[in-house]
């Protein structure tokens, strides 16, 4: 597999919120730039002022306003925009909305161009975002707009579990209207293929929640488990799809059953993000399957109540950022394995015999 320094971009997301100053304590760790080549899609005074509510902050950057003249050696700033503009911590105002809708977007045009191999976003708050120029409630429906793909999965991964939506923000009198036979087998597929292509997983077991307490119960606490989910994971399960279910969410992560499956798809959002919030122990990465490329974002919002005060906590930043830049290696290395599939064969074999080795003594 060949090895690259990947350029990772950027998006500070709303002005106003912790983004910038979470990326900035992210890239503060000189050893980032063995990594990759980091851009941050923005302004030098935005960066600037964030720098100083950081205690004994040292990041260095170099300001360009070309993609093609970056130093791969340190944190570069993309001026997004040239115009000045008026930074509040902690305020929801249409100013913090509309730059982190620019970031996003210059950010993800780069993407789309190839100009940077994968892309990190910041959070921005859909009440301040969402207008005629920008008709999207977040980054997930806007990405899949951009690439023009027909579904994607919000997929929520840590080191000790995956989790994906079926539904992502709609309102819960909604969600059961959204549950059908197609969008459940286009979630699996998207699920099945990242798990292989961007986890190198090559025989993946999903488990797929019910949608009404206890599943169900047999039909007596709601009727969509066996009209829908049992028949659709059946029809799954004969087109090479490992799902498995429909469980009990209530128990489900309480009992582990999540250590025994690659992924899980949850059928809302709250459903997934609450035990997976509850047990990634601040390291939870939000990913975007289904992509042509990379997108991962921290699993937190714009906490506006501690913005500016220098006290929002990076962990989430940092793992979303190893997290692109594995999946990326990774997707390199699944395609130099399509294209030679003796490489990956003779990795097999030896694994095989690797095991039987083991086995003997």
């Amino acid at each position: 597999m060949s090895i690259q320094k990947p350029i990772i971009g950027f998006s500070c997301g709303d002005t106003n919120g912790i983004g910038t100053e979470v990326i900035i304590k992210t890239l503060m760790d000189s050893r980032i730039a063995e990594l990759c080549t980091p851009v941050i899609f923005c302004s030098n005074k935005l960066i600037n002022f964030y720098k100083k509510v950081i205690p004994e902050c040292n990041l260095n950057y170099q300001s360009v306003k070309e993609l093609d003249k970056l130093n791969p050696k340190m944190v570069n700033v993309f001026q997004a925009w040239e115009e000045d503009l008026e930074i509040s911590p902690g305020q929801l105002n249409a100013t913090g909305g509309k730059y982190g809708t620019i970031s996003l977007v210059s950010a993800t045009q780069a993407l789309q161009e190839q100009k940077i191999n994968a892309l990190v976003t910041a959070p921005i708050h859909k009440k301040n975002v969402k207008n005629d120029q920008f008709p999207y409630t977040g980054h997930t429906p806007f990405l899949q707009a951009y690439f023009q793909m027909k579904d994607v999965l919000m997929f929520m991964i840590s080191e000790n579990m995956r989790v994906g939506l079926l539904t992502e923000h709609v309102a819960v009198n909604e969600i059961a209207s959204h549950i059908n036979k197609e969008r459940i087998f286009s979630k699996l597929k998207i699920m099945k293929d990242s798990l292989i292509k961007d986890f190198g997983i090559d025989k993946p077991r999903i488990a797929l929640l019910g949608l009404n307490p206890h599943a169900g119960d047999e039909g007596l606490i709601g009727k969509e488990e066996d009209q829908i989910l049992r028949p659709t994971l059946k029809e799954a399960r004969d087109k090479d799809i490992m799902v498995f279910g429909p469980y009990s969410a209530d128990a489900f992560f309480a009992r582990g059953q999540h250590e025994r499956f690659d992924a899980v798809l949850a059928m809302y959002h709250d459903q997934g993000l609450i035990p997976f919030k509850s047990l990634a122990i601040g390291e939870g990465v939000n990913y975007t399957a289904g992509l042509p490329a990379v997108r991962t974002s921290p699993d937190h919002g714009t906490a506006f109540d501690i913005a500016g005060k220098g006290k929002a906590d990076e962990t989430s930043m940092r793992a979303a950022l190893f997290s692109a830049i594995d999946i990326y290696q990774q997707r390199i290395g699944y395609s130099d394995a399509r294209k030679n599939p003796i490489k990956k064969m003779s990795k097999s074999l030896l694994a095989r015999a690797v095991d039987e080795k083991l086995a003997e003594e």
